[in-house]
């Protein structure tokens, strides 16, 4: 294990969020002097006590001076940019500024797979992480989903496995990380208010793999998007496409249906499309790049269909939230840019009403607003991007739009709006922090809201 913190190391820590509470907890138990600093106050901070019994200073309403305070260690919450004044004030003062992923990293003995791309990273890894888990390789599967990873890999051993799922965020600390295997699944506009230009964002994915070229090493790329096929060109470690377009010599593919991956031992059939419990295209992608990983890793192709067949639909991912009056409701909080909404709309051959809106992250809406003319019958706007959105959709020749102030309004003027065999679909194409904390608070209150609805419609039924 590597521990540079144990000499009493003066690290701030920026972002009192789970992951940024998670290396402040992890650094003071290895030995670091530690700071945990936010813009917001502290004092009601829930574990306040406990980390300040952990002997962790508390900084609130700002930040901290780096020079002024001597700190050697910078850690940023991925949530935090890099343009904020203590990671602007350690570059120019030579101080080291890492993330809570790089630490993990450093403190696990135990081999990593890292999935990133703009979309389809949470079903993705954890694919990857129930067949890893039907294989018995005893996978820890975390990172920008579920619990910070730094809260559980020092008691890993080195025959057990991480899967991580990997932000744009997290990508932009990391120097040191080097998974085994990583997987870019795809790269479409999204977070550019963050990282200003498309050739930014894909030299940040890209480092998911720059530490790699040893033996073992695996990049997985998609083939079939122009933007992610040329960093093969930069890669070290061996690359194994996959495609549902194209016959591959090395990787995954679709053929008549099924799934099959081509390598040393041949080309060889894994699974058939149509026994796969998750849906849509865009879920076949998920599933290839899961297999190119898993059995290109030398998982048996039988053990990894096992394991597809088996796996469902992860919460707040194209997630059945109910149906009622015929009509069927359809979660997919998790689309937060508009490729993602694209994908979700195109998984259907029914009429779909889509509910939309909420905080933009500097996307363009032209694209969606073409779909959405092409195959969505009604539209339901909300949130801070509702405007923007309006004016998009009203351009392509989009007319059928209902505006709502409250989430809460939503799904009631979908219902009325929809018919027995339509689909209500949530899917944002926009970030939930003008109304939610996060996109999983705004997945509950939609299904929330489904069952509301749900319960009404029995009661009247009953009568």
């Amino acid at each position: 294990m590597n521990n540079r913190w144990q000499d009493g190391r003066k690290t701030l820590v920026v972002g009192a969020g789970k992951s940024g509470i998670a290396a402040a907890r992890a650094l003071a138990r290895l030995g670091a002097s530690v700071t945990l600093c936010d813009t917001k106050t502290l004092e009601d901070l829930p574990c306040r006590k406990e980390l300040e019994a952990a002997g962790i200073t508390l900084y609130g309403g700002g930040y901290p001076s780096i020079r002024e305070n001597g700190f050697r260690e910078v850690v940023m919450s991925p949530g935090v940019p890099l343009t904020t004044p203590p990671a602007q004030e350690a570059q120019e003062q030579g101080v080291t500024v890492t993330g809570e992923l790089e630490i993990a990293y450093l403190l696990s003995q135990a081999p990593f797979i890292a999935v990133t791309g703009t979309n389809g990273k949470t079903t993705t890894t954890s694919l990857v992480g129930a067949i890893l888990q039907e294989a018995g390789w005893a996978p820890l599967v975390g990172g920008n989903i579920g619990q910070p990873l730094v809260e559980e890999v020092e008691e890993l051993a080195g025959d057990r496995w991480v899967v991580a799922e990997v932000s744009s965020f997290q990508l932009e600390t990391t120097d040191q990380f080097h998974p085994r295997a990583s997987l870019i699944l795809n790269i479409t506009p999204d977070h550019l208010d963050r990282h200003g230009a498309m050739e930014n964002y894909r030299a940040i994915k890209a480092r998911i793999f720059r530490n790699q070229g040893g033996d073992g090493d695996i990049t997985v790329l998609n083939y079939d998007d122009p933007l992610v096929r040329t960093l093969a060109e930069e890669c070290r470690g061996r690359i194994l496409f996959f495609s549902r377009r194209e016959k591959l010599e090395q990787g995954a593919y679709v053929d008549e249906g099924m799934i099959r991956f081509a390598g040393p031992q041949g080309d060889l059939s894994v699974v058939a499309i149509d026994d796969l419990q998750i849906k849509g295209a865009h879920n076949v992608e998920n599933a290839l790049a899961a297999c190119a990983a898993t059995v290109g890793l030398g998982i048996e192709p039988a053990v990894a269909a096992k394991a597809m067949i088996a796996f469902q639909p992860v919460e707040h991912r194209m997630e059945p939230a109910g149906t009622v009056a015929g009509v069927d409701y359809v979660n997919d909080s998790k689309g937060t840019n508009p490729d993602a909404s694209i994908k979700a709309i195109e998984s259907y051959n029914k009429p779909v009403i889509l509910i939309a809106g909420g905080k933009n992250k500097g996307s363009d809406f032209a694209e969606l607003a073409q779909i959405i003319k092409q195959r969505v019958k009604a539209v339901v706007l909300v949130g801070q991007a509702a405007p923007i959105l309006e004016r998009a959709l009203r351009q392509a020749g989009v007319d059928r739009i209902t505006g709502v102030r409250d989430f809460a309004d939503t799904v009631p003027a979908a219902a009325a709006m929809a018919e027995p065999g339509d689909v209500v679909l949530l899917s944002p194409a926009c970030a939930s922090l003008d109304m939610f904390p996060n996109y999983e608070v705004r997945g509950q209150v939609f299904k929330d809201l489904v069952r509301q609805m749900e319960t009404k419609a029995g009661r009247q039924q009953s009568r």
